[in-house]
């Protein structure tokens, strides 16, 4: 007997499932009917998620804006998101409706033993974040962003990572290790006031778990986990995040308690040592305790080292692609500044060079569906009724991406950023850093790195397929992740004379 059978067996059976038909036939046109952007139907309970490429989501969202407009509904289980797609209507949203789409939507696997949501710069929302977002911004530019001192430690640094790569000696290498680990020290520097020696175990295993989480908060099974986060301990990527995270806590606490031994207020040696300042001035009942200092310290190191590590292994990884695009790159450089350390106002005589970084972070589209936003209040938008506490995903792929701003939008042609007579062509939808009042704060910093990183590496090495491997067969295809990554590649430096 099947099971439907033993449910008609009896009136009271038959009964019960007519009555759950009517409950998933309210809540299918429940979902379906909502006043808001349009979308594509939704079921109960999975939403829109059967529709949604889980490993590639901003492709399958792409899509959508294309048949439902640059505004429209997506239901991601029980979570309804809206999307905003395209230049224009992004732009629209987070510059020209700055507090409306300001705020964050927190999610489970990034708040979870928290206890509240007001912790660190990124998920935290209201006056909690306005002060953290102000302290960052101004004791980061006190200890160098931005400034010549800052600069100068990039340079050395960048020399440091190329004694890693020269220590190679042209045979093909994975780029991942040093060039996270050499980004790492910039933000330890900010951070902790010091760098680290490259195979210090404790740096090492800091880089190493910040990365390993990276990977695994993008994968399909955590993001299912944020929508149904009852799963709990049954989503195996989830309680890996979490032990990972734990122990990456524990770690800055005991070099926090370092730091702590040997404070000198009149000396701050960077952004810890100012909030622990700030922390003695302002006493309990403020923002600046213990578990805010772990959370702000902890998003400052993962989103200052994974992105800017990631554009610059695209980089490579194009430059070896590319090698016509990777020649003229090099002599423009030498052209222009030989083999002198490169400064960052040296940026302005070098306008293909800085074309080939800005292509690389569109083409990169390193986050491609920014951090979720949430609307701070209704508002009409575009013809759309939006409520109050909406998550809304900013697809920044359709902006870097958008078909109607650039001439050839899926193909990596520095181009776009040079005017016909090779000056260097600023782009309003180039938008890497999303836009508005929660641009990414450390926009500054990943520019210099970017710039002065790619210029040391291009001076000293040229980068090529390992052997047995054509230019052609160089694999373009992002890794799955919290940001899109190259998958897992070896390239070889050739040392320049």
């Amino acid at each position: 007997m099947g099971f439907s059978e033993v449910l008609l067996s009896s009136p009271g059976s038959g009964l019960g499932l007519v009555l759950v038909m009517i409950l998933v036939y309210v809540a299918y046109n429940g979902l379906n009917s909502d006043q808001g952007p349009p979308g594509p139907k939704a079921i109960p309970v999975l939403g829109n998620l059967l529709q949604i490429d889980l490993k590639r989501p901003y492709q399958t969202l792409i899509k959508f804006s294309q048949k439902y407009g640059p505004v429209f509904t997506v239901w991601l289980g029980p979570k309804k998101v809206v999307v905003l797609a395209g230049y224009k209507t992004v732009k629209e949203a987070l510059v020209n409706h700055a507090e409306v789409f300001g705020d964050r939507d927190p999610q489970p696997i990034f708040t979870e033993n928290l206890g509240e949501n007001s912790h660190g710069v990124i998920w935290s929302n209201n006056e909690p974040w306005k002060e953290m977002r102000r302290f960052a911004l101004t004791n980061l530019r006190d200890f160098g962003m931005g400034k010549r001192v800052l600069e100068e430690k990039v340079t050395e640094e960048a020399k440091c990572l190329c004694e890693v790569i020269r220590n190679f000696r042209g045979r093909a290498f994975d780029t991942t290790e040093p060039m996270n680990r050499a980004v790492s020290n910039i933000i330890c520097s900010l951070v902790y006031g010091s760098r680290f020696e490259y195979d210090d175990p404790e740096f090492t295993t800091l880089v190493s778990y910040t990365n390993r989480n990276l990977q695994l908060l993008g994968s399909p099974s955590v993001q299912v986990y944020n929508l149904f986060p009852w799963l709990g301990r049954l989503v195996p990527n989830r309680n890996e995040v979490l032990m990972q995270k734990k122990k990456v806590e524990n770690q800055n606490r005991k070099f926090f308690k370092n730091l702590r031994e040997t404070l000198n207020p009149q000396m701050s040696r960077g952004f810890v040592d100012a909030f622990m300042i700030q922390q003695q001035k302002e006493g309990g009942g403020t923002v600046f305790h213990e578990d805010n200092l772990v959370q702000t310290v902890l998003q400052l190191f993962a989103a200052g080292t994974d992105t800017s590590a990631t554009t610059l292994r695209w980089a490579l990884l194009l430059m070896a692609k590319f090698p016509h695009i990777q020649d003229q790159v090099r002599e423009e450089i030498i052209r222009v500044i030989g083999v002198r350390e490169v400064q960052l106002e040296d940026r302005k005589d070098l306008p293909f060079t800085d074309a080939v970084i800005h292509e690389t972070q569109r083409i990169g589209n390193i986050v491609p569906m920014a951090i979720p936003h949430k609307t701070s209040q209704d508002i009409t938008f575009k013809g759309h009724f939006i409520k109050k506490g909406t998550t809304v995903y900013p697809l920044l792929a359709s902006v870097l991406y958008d078909e109607s701003e650039w001439e050839k939008p899926h193909s990596f042609c520095p181009d776009h950023f040079l005017h016909k007579d090779g000056k260097f062509r600023k782009r309003d939808a180039f938008m890497p850093f999303s836009a508005g009042r929660r641009i990414c704060l450390g926009e500054g910093l990943a520019r210099m790195e970017l710039f002065i990183f790619f210029v040391t590496l291009m001076q000293c090495f040229r980068f090529t397929a390992p052997p047995g491997v054509t230019e052609e067969e160089l694999d373009l295809t992002a890794r799955v992740g919290f940001t899109l990554s190259p998958v897992s590649h070896e390239l070889c430096a050739v040392p320049c004379a």
